[in-house]
C-alpha cells in the first residue's frame, strides 16, 4: 500500500525528530491525520533505534490532543491509512493505537485520552 501522508520515511533521523517535536498539522499536513504523520515518523526513528523516541512522540501526542479536546482549532480528522497500527510487532499496542484513532475520528476525545495515557503505559 502507497501512503499518502507527507511524510518520508527515508528522511535522516534529525528529520523525523523534528516532526515528532511540532505539530504536523502546523507544518503543512492539512488532509491527513496528524497523529498518522507522529505515528510513521516514531515508528520509523524506533525501527531505527533512536533514543528518546518514546518521550518526544507522547509529548507531541498529548498537545495534539489537548488541541483536539479544545476544539480551539480545526484539525483534520479522517483516516487516510487505516492499517497503519501494523507498523509495530506489538499487537497490543497495534490494538491501542488503532481504538485511539477509532476515537479521534469519531471525536470523542475523552475515550481517547484514556487510550493515550494506555499507550504511553505500553512504551
Amino acid at each position: 500500500m502507497i501512503s499518502t501522508l507527507p511524510l518520508d520515511t527515508e528522511a535522516p533521523s534529525r528529520i523525523l525528530v523534528r516532526v515528532l517535536r511540532n505539530q504536523p498539522d502546523l507544518q503543512g499536513c492539512d488532509d491527513t491525520l496528524p497523529e498518522s504523520v507522529l505515528w510513521r515518523a516514531w515508528c520509523e526513528l524506533r525501527r531505527r533505534g533512536e533514543e528518546g523516541v518514546d518521550q518526544a512522540f507522547v509529548r507531541s501526542m498529548r498537545q495534539l490532543h489537548l488541541r483536539r479536546s479544545l476544539a480551539a482549532t480545526p484539525i483534520p480528522s479522517v483516516d487516510t491509512d487505516p492499517d497503519e497500527h501494523r507498523l509495530v510487532d506489538d499487537p497490543m499496542l497495534a490494538e491501542l493505537w488503532k481504538a485511539y484513532k477509532r476515537c479521534i475520528c469519531s471525536q470523542r476525545t475523552g475515550p481517547a485520552a484514556q487510550l493515550l495515557r494506555d499507550i504511553e503505559a505500553r512504551l
